[in-house]
């Protein structure tokens, strides 16, 4: 049985990832509106994983007994002045639910709910993932000389780059198929 204080973590911790999954979905929104398809389709598979990262919480929670009690979800920004400034948000998201992930695994390892602290691996290891892919698409922008007040040429081609940054960093490329 979850103790009450890891129980309201992993509940928040629910909350958060559906949370994520509505911010990504709002960026893809915004970028759909200024016609790049790249960064739309980024921000909406970047959504579809924060919802199978909910599910996943939520399963957990099922499976220990636990009621699962959802939390609000507030409206997330809409009005971006460009692109750059989307993925830094995004990026500033991403290091906040690494916090909050690597409290739960904190928290779990000192009540020696080995249990949970093992299920929360998986967690830590996507968080690493996930603000590596930031920091790798933060370095692709500076190198196309995309500042966010440029369009153009740079802003083009950061754009074709989102549109295939989850396949490179899984390894993969034209559509998801595996490299061989």
């Amino acid at each position: 049985m979850l103790s009450v204080s890891i129980y309201q973590l992993l509940n928040r911790q629910v909350t958060e990832e559906q949370i994520a999954a509505y911010k990504y979905l709002q960026m893809a929104a915004w970028a759909e509106k200024e016609g790049l398809e790249g960064a739309a389709r980024f921000f909406r598979i970047h959504s579809q994983e924060e919802e199978a990262h909910r599910d996943r919480l939520f399963d957990y929670l099922n499976e220990c007994d636990q009621e699962v009690i959802l939390g609000d979800i507030p409206a997330p920004k809409h009005d971006y002045a460009h692109l750059l400034e989307v993925v830094e948000a995004a990026y500033e998201h991403e290091k906040n639910v690494t916090r909050m992930i690597k409290n739960i695994a904190e928290k779990s390892f000192a009540e020696q709910d080995f249990q949970t602290f093992n299920f929360i691996q998986w967690f830590v290891a996507e968080q690493h993932e996930e603000e590596t892919l930031f920091i790798k698409v933060l370095d692709k922008a500076k190198v196309l000389g995309y500042t966010g007040q440029s369009s153009g040429e740079a802003l083009y081609l950061f754009d074709q780059y989102l549109a295939r940054a989850h396949n490179e960093a899984e390894g993969k490329e034209d559509g998801g198929k595996d490299n061989a």
